[in-house]
């Protein structure tokens, strides 16, 4: 149901005469002239059992603000999502849209008026009847993993699938349904997870690794070409960014990932602060536009098989993906960068099984009402906690440091802070977990006073520091202690190129110590670890790349 709340009778009246007539086929419309008379319908209909997937407010709603009664509609349809009527020219930083948008208490807002509707009503509301559709269970499965729940490869499984929007299913091997799965396709269970395509006649697929369940997907696993202009290592924010700006320039692009696209920003519930998106974008869907667009300008797309060596051979730059290779005239580093490992043994055997790296979405419905804990202080870290707290019963931040203002952005600390399940302990590490095949437990100390504690834990997500993927690279450019790539004025001392480099002029802003080999997003040494800046420096390399093939020691 899509439900209208607007004292104005003639507003409210003509706007839910739009809805029907638009969505009116799949969704009942009801309107609603006071919040009182819009929250007592919502709670009969919670009663009912029946889904509520969208609630519209009037600005100025009888006996409480459009906002107010949103936030209070979440205590009775979580699921739904809730926008406010804005009115035209009301752009002021004290708008309670602002305010509301930078809580949480509102997922969208509406124009009024609304013309042309196909732009300022059809098309935003049906972006807020996807995004309620895709909190759902899905109507079609493209898949279905049969697993155990807390095991690693099936959550490494579900992750991919979510992070590439593929709408699936899942069961455990001794529930009736995962048992005539695996009777069906001549599985014995032993064997786990089994992955089951949902068109007709398919073939089960039992333990696939990255690179299969890509080619399952229908995405492209081989190299289509052995030579190219540009070959970029990592499909990431950055890498993606390289590979829409260099294809539309003309340059012939291959683009190569370990795995699926996104990178560690595919795996962010919302980003609110990327420019061109005001109601924020899901790191999966971020991701999986930003590929296809580089499909569309015509990159090949090599995915889930990671690169394994670079040379350099006359000008020319090898890149080895395991027993294949790609000859390219200019590379982009943008392989990324994976979560750092908290080094406490009893939970790295529990990885997978309540111990989670990144990838909080994954797991969010299947720890509904339990006790999770999320490790850091950053974006991904606020993020991931907001989007836990939706379902879990508690969210605890788990932080080393003082403070969470060092390392996040401000809008999210203000939404933690107002979101009653989630509570942050600062000074505070894990330094053990106790568990029976899953994580049951963890325990944490107080990094001042020495104090342990051991709690109930279902799950930990940490997203701490960072470990860039560079041990493939050897030699080849000069990495920092860490293993992050060098580039532009750090190849420098005393404003003198380092000896490795063999040109007269000094490396450009993104160029490793190897001359037409550059480095973008997270991987790079001093890089700042926002999309947006991954983003820029990708297109940025671009450009370098097309002065570098225009001098004269560039290979033709």
């Amino acid at each position: 149901m899509i439900l209208v709340a607007h004292d104005d009778e003639e507003r409210r009246s003509v706007l839910a005469s739009r809805l029907n007539r638009r969505f009116g086929a799949d969704y009942d419309v009801r309107a609603e002239p006071s919040s009182a008379a819009g929250l007592s319908v919502l709670s009969r209909l919670a009663e009912d059992g029946r889904d509520v997937c969208l609630v519209i407010a009037g600005q100025h709603a009888e006996h409480t603000d459009g906002a107010g009664f949103l936030a209070a509609s979440h205590g009775l349809h979580p699921a739904a999502k809730r926008a406010l009527l804005v009115g035209r020219g009301e752009w002021r930083s004290g708008h309670p849209a602002v305010r509301a948008m930078l809580l949480g208490q509102i997922d969208g807002y509406l124009f009024d008026p609304w013309q042309p509707e196909e732009r300022w009503l059809y098309l935003p509301v049906s972006e807020l009847l996807v995004d309620w559709a895709q909190t759902q269970a899905p109507l079609f499965e493209a898949f279905h993993v049969v697993g155990d729940q807390w095991e690693a490869r099936s959550h490494e499984i579900r992750d991919a699938l979510g992070r590439v929007g593929v709408p699936f299913g899942f069961s455990s091997p001794d529930s009736e349904q995962g048992r005539r799965m695996l009777r069906e396709h001549g599985q014995d269970g032993e064997r786990l997870p089994v992955v089951v395509p949902g068109a007709p006649g398919s073939a089960a697929v039992v333990q696939p690794d990255v690179a299969e369940l890509a080619s399952m997907l229908g995405l492209p696993t081989g190299f289509a070409t052995e030579a190219c202009d540009v070959a970029i290592v990592g499909a990431g924010p950055a890498g993606l960014a390289a590979a829409v700006y260099a294809a539309s320039e003309g340059l012939r692009t291959v683009v190569i990932d370990m795995s699926l696209p996104g990178g560690q920003a595919g795996t962010s519930s919302l980003i609110r602060n990327y420019l061109g998106f005001p109601r924020g974008i899901s790191g999966e869907n971020l991701a999986n536009r930003a590929a296809e667009q580089a499909w569309l300008f015509g990159a090949d797309l090599v995915l889930g098989r990671p690169a394994t060596g670079l040379r350099t051979e006359a000008a020319r730059h090898v890149v080895q993906v395991g027993d294949d290779e790609v000859v390219a005239r200019a590379v982009i580093i943008a392989c990324g960068v994976d979560w750092r490992r908290l080094g406490v043994p009893a939970l790295e055997e529990l990885r997978g099984a309540g111990v989670f790296y990144g990838a909080a979405g994954a797991e969010a419905v299947a720890v509904a009402g339990e006790d999770v804990f999320v490790v850091g202080a950053g974006n991904s870290a606020g993020q991931a906690a907001v989007h836990l707290a939706r379902w879990a019963s508690t969210v605890t931040i788990l932080v080393r440091g003082p403070a969470l203002a060092a390392s996040m952005s401000d809008y999210l600390i203000t939404v933690i802070e107002q979101i009653p399940a989630i509570t942050v302990r600062l000074h505070t590490e894990i330094i053990d977990g106790r568990g029976d095949e899953r994580l049951e437990e963890v325990e944490l100390r107080d990094r001042r006073s020495g104090a342990t504690e051991v709690v109930p834990a279902a799950a930990v997500f940490v997203m701490i520091g960072a470990q860039p993927r560079t041990d493939w690279l050897g030699d080849t450019v000069r990495r920092d202690e860490q293993g992050y790539v060098v580039t532009g004025h750090d190849l420098l001392a005393g404003g003198v190129p380092l000896p490795e480099w063999p040109l007269v002029r000094p490396p450009w802003l993104l160029e490793t110590s190897t001359p037409g080999v550059f480095a973008v997003g997270d991987v790079r040494h001093g890089s700042i670890k926002r999309v947006a800046t991954a983003v820029g420096t990708g297109s940025m390399a671009v450009q370098l790349i097309h002065q570098y093939l225009s001098e004269p020691h560039a290979p033709a």
